[in-house]
């Protein structure tokens, strides 16, 4: 990928990023932050990382976004209308973020041509070697973690079963 290419895309990402923090309407909050989602599995195929990017969209932006956006018509979440738009504890975090984005955009074409590029494995992104990453390096915590899920989710079914039989009784 090209550096204009790059920097393109990573503007678009921070852009939708922003969208997703700025925007007052919760569903144009979330679809933005889809988009966000999907701009950083383009990062991840420009890098070679095909299989993170494919787990990228169906993880996120597919099954943890839905969730989101049911939590969101559930809760019935709109906008305050009362809320002022322009108050002085967003103007100065604004000012900052501004402030920030000039520093850091003038450190990296201070530094662009001299900064060090990352050299990645032959195998990087690969199957073989998230899995060797996963199943050799973390698999206790992987195993915690599906533990975990599976007494979530158990758990989940006795409250809805207690909650069943509550309501009837």
């Amino acid at each position: 990928m090209s550096e204009l290419w790059f920097y393109l895309l990573a503007g678009m990402t921070v852009a939708s990023a922003a969208a997703t923090v700025l925007s007052p309407n919760p569903v144009h909050s979330a679809l933005s932050l889809v988009i966000t989602l999907f701009f950083v599995a383009v990062h991840y195929i420009a890098l070679g990382a095909h299989l993170v990017a494919a787990l990228q969209i169906i993880v996120y932006a597919g099954a943890v976004m839905v969730l989101f956006l049911f939590v969101i018509m559930l809760l019935n979440l709109q906008p305050d209308p009362d809320e002022s738009r322009l108050n002085p504890v967003s103007a100065i975090a604004t000012g900052a973020a501004l402030i920030l984005t000039v520093a850091i955009g003038r450190l990296m074409f201070a530094f662009g041509s001299t900064a060090p590029v990352a050299n990645l494995p032959e195998n990087f992104g690969t199957t073989k070697a998230l899995a060797g990453i996963l199943f050799r390096d973390h698999i206790v915590a992987f195993e915690l973690t599906s533990l975990l899920l599976l007494v979530a989710v158990v758990g989940a079914v006795v409250l809805a079963q207690r909650d069943k039989g509550e309501t009837r009784g």
